[in-house]
């Protein structure tokens, strides 16, 4: 191979070589029987794809209902103090996301704490009262304890007296007895006297034997008298009666035995315990005390009587309005820091620092990340296709058409958007208009997921109901959903 070596010339006389043109070479014409094939060709591509989207949306817009008038929608939870206070701290700006339990504000707690303090020493005043008032009932009950010792022992000493009446009368019969053998034998004495038979000193003994005799007889008959006086009774008896003669119900009408009852039913009275009748006998107002116990146990019966003890239920409802009042207290303290009730973003704050805020006052708004759902207003004449359960395609306008959601039909409101206003329409003018209606429909997002994608409150959404779809979970292909809180079934009769 030889190599050109031969160098162009230079310099700035040196004109630059013109290059030398090739000769045009003719273009050859296309036939027509080729662009009339490749004319077909593409024909035959468009009217294939107008056919597969043409076909497609057919089967879409028969398969499906579709609305442009829906917006996604969330619980919205309204922050409001339930104390009144000033505020110490506000830890929240608006949008800031936060957790359920998280704090939102502070009140100055303080005033509270104040509160709860002297709530608290209420509280050990009335449990100082309630001991008191245990020991002034055990009083009590050891007080009617005595009681009713005393009206057994005070209807036990009528009795004993009664019988010593009656032991005396003996007494003084079995005296009268020896007075008449001794006025025998004193006759007798006096008689064999004048023969000399009986001497002056056995004369003289029978005749102190007779006045022994009748001091004796006197003496048992005072004797009964006083027993019969001390029990109330007259000294000596009605006109044919006898000695021995008392009432049968002395024993329960006996002063001593009423005194004594009176005390028991005193003592019994701090007890909340009172007869049905202050009628009945002593005896029938122990025999009543005794029914309160099925076996007559005393002991239970007087623990029933301490454990419903009117000044021992004072006392106690003293110390249990105490406690609540400190409970109350300290739910007001707690009631200083204020804490999101559930998950969601900070919205409307409208409390800083310094205010000073009363119960019920709006600071701010939470809106749920996570309980979101679309309303959908269909038209009237759309919803003899929908059911609850159906399928949804949910395309929301801020992702375009590049993400889409997936929903379930989950409910119906039960009456147009146009009845729910504030001032309903009303057509009994005669000018009326026949308007097509909508109804909101609630769409439940299904695998909603806030973290990658969210979806906020009032963007547009365009739902596509699949009607070919089977209707799946609660309540599914029907029109209401079930009762929240089903009624008891009515019995028959």
């Amino acid at each position: 191979m030889k190599t050109d070596t031969s160098v162009a010339p230079t310099g700035p006389n040196v004109t630059a070589a013109k290059p030398v043109e090739a000769p045009a070479q003719p273009v050859a014409a296309t036939p027509p029987a080729a662009r009339r094939q490749r004319l077909l060709i593409v024909g035959a591509i468009v009217v294939g794809l107008v056919l597969i989207f043409g076909l497609r949306w057919v089967w879409r817009a028969f398969g499906t209902v579709s609305t442009d008038d829906a917006y996604v929608n969330s619980y919205v939870t309204f922050v409001a103090p339930r104390v009144s206070g000033q505020v110490a701290r506000v830890a929240v700006e608006d949008n800031n996301r936060v957790k359920k339990g998280d704090v939102l504000v502070e009140l100055d707690p303080q005033p509270y704490r104040v509160q709860t303090a002297i709530k608290q020493a209420a509280v050990d005043s009335a449990q100082a009262n309630l001991v008191a008032a245990q020991a002034s009932v055990r009083s009590s009950v050891a007080q009617a304890r005595a009681g009713r010792f005393k009206l057994i022992r005070a209807i036990e000493d009528v009795e004993n007296q009664v019988a010593a009446i009656r032991a005396r009368a003996a007494a003084w019969e079995q005296s009268k007895a020896t007075l008449s053998l001794a006025q025998t034998e004193f006759d007798r004495a006096q008689r064999l006297l004048a023969t000399k038979v009986v001497s002056t000193e056995e004369y003289d003994q029978r005749r102190e034997a007779l006045d022994v005799a009748k001091a004796k007889v006197t003496q048992a008959l005072e004797s009964v008298s006083q027993a019969r006086v001390a029990l109330g009774l007259p000294a000596q008896p009605p006109e044919g009666k006898d000695l021995t003669d008392v009432p049968p119900d002395l024993d329960q009408n006996f002063s001593a035995v009423r005194q004594a009852l009176a005390d028991l039913l005193q003592s019994a009275a701090t007890l909340g315990v009172t007869p049905s009748s202050y009628d009945l006998t002593p005896k029938q107002v122990l025999e009543e005390f005794y029914r309160r116990d099925p076996g007559g146990d005393i002991d239970k019966i007087y623990a029933e009587i301490v454990k419903n003890a009117p000044g021992l239920k004072q006392a106690e409802a003293g110390l249990l309005q105490a406690q609540r009042n400190l409970d109350q207290a300290q739910l007001d303290l707690r009631y200083c820091t204020i804490i999101a009730e559930i998950d969601g973003v900070v919205t409307r704050r409208n409390v800083n620092p310094g205010n000073n805020v009363q119960v019920g006052q709006s600071l701010m708004a939470l809106r749920s990340l996570r309980d979101i759902w679309v309303d959908a207003n269909f038209k009237e004449t759309q919803l003899r296709s929908l059911r609850i359960g159906q399928r949804v395609d949910l395309k929301v306008d801020m992702y375009g058409g590049k993400q889409r959601f997936e929903g379930r039909i989950s409910g119906f409101t039960f009456g147009t958007g146009s009845t729910l206003a504030l001032l309903p329409p009303q057509n009994a003018t005669g000018n009326f208009v026949k308007v097509v209606q909508r109804l909101p429909v609630r769409i439940d997002v299904v695998d909603y997921d806030p973290e990658k994608l969210p979806l906020f409150v009032g963007v547009s959404v365009e739902p596509e109901v699949d009607i070919r779809s089977n209707p799946t979970g609660p309540n599914a292909g029907k029109y209401l959903q079930a009762a929240a809180n089903p009624a008891a079934p009515t019995p028959k009769p």
